[in-house]
């Protein structure tokens, strides 16, 4: 499982913890699905400006 889906299940478990009324731990797997997902989306970045610029 890749980071992205890391970061989805977290999001999930953010979902239903707030859904049942437990903010704090919301609150907690938000964060971690948000640190998860920029973390994700700059190294998609960068491996695809690699990959388009012929680096090795």
């Amino acid at each position: 499982m890749g980071l992205l889906g890391w970061a989805l299940i977290f999001f999930i478990v953010a979902l239903i913890a707030a859904l049942f009324g437990f903010g704090g731990i919301a609150t907690a797997a938000m964060g971690i699905a948000r640190i998860l997902f920029f973390i994700f989306l700059v190294l998609f970045v960068t491996f695809l400006v690699m990959a388009l610029l012929g680096v090795r």
